[in-house]
């Protein structure tokens, strides 16, 4: 009898090496944003997208303020249309971070999400900057 990993028949090696590429199309993780930052490679813009009053509590070092309901055409007319935006939320139980790179993907931006938000970046030991520098899981406020 076959396990529950194995009882659906993987992927073949092609199909895998598809989707594994455009995930990290669509997504970077937040060790590899802190060790772009870390190495002065910042070839992006990274944006926490919760409310203001969200991201002067806590925010990953590096990062801007725009929240999503903020990012129109006019906000983002400072930006050259080549910006790659990364984006990032309070964590993975948000969604407010799609809303966001939906809402930039269609101002004709380049978008991806740090996938884990707050929540992945304190998971990983790295430190944050605000006011407050909370824990996960003790009120990373959403806002988005």
């Amino acid at each position: 009898m076959p396990s529950l990993i194995s009882e659906i028949a993987p992927a073949s090696p092609a199909e895998a090496l598809q989707h594994f590429s455009r995930r990290l199309a669509f997504e970077t993780d937040c060790s590899d944003v802190h060790q772009s930052q870390t190495a002065g490679n910042v070839d992006y813009v990274l944006v926490d997208v919760r409310s203001h009053d969200a991201f002067l509590a806590t925010h990953v070092p590096g990062a801007i303020n725009i929240p999503t309901r903020t990012m129109s055409e006019q906000r983002m007319a400072d930006y050259a249309p080549d910006t790659l935006f990364v984006v990032y939320c309070a964590g993975p139980h948000c969604n407010g971070v799609h809303r966001a790179a939906v809402r930039l993907a269609g101002l004709g931006f380049a978008v991806k999400e740090m996938i884990g938000g707050l929540t992945g970046w304190v998971d990983e030991g790295l430190p944050l900057q605000g006011g407050s520098n909370e824990k996960a899981g003790t009120g990373f406020a959403c806002e988005c």
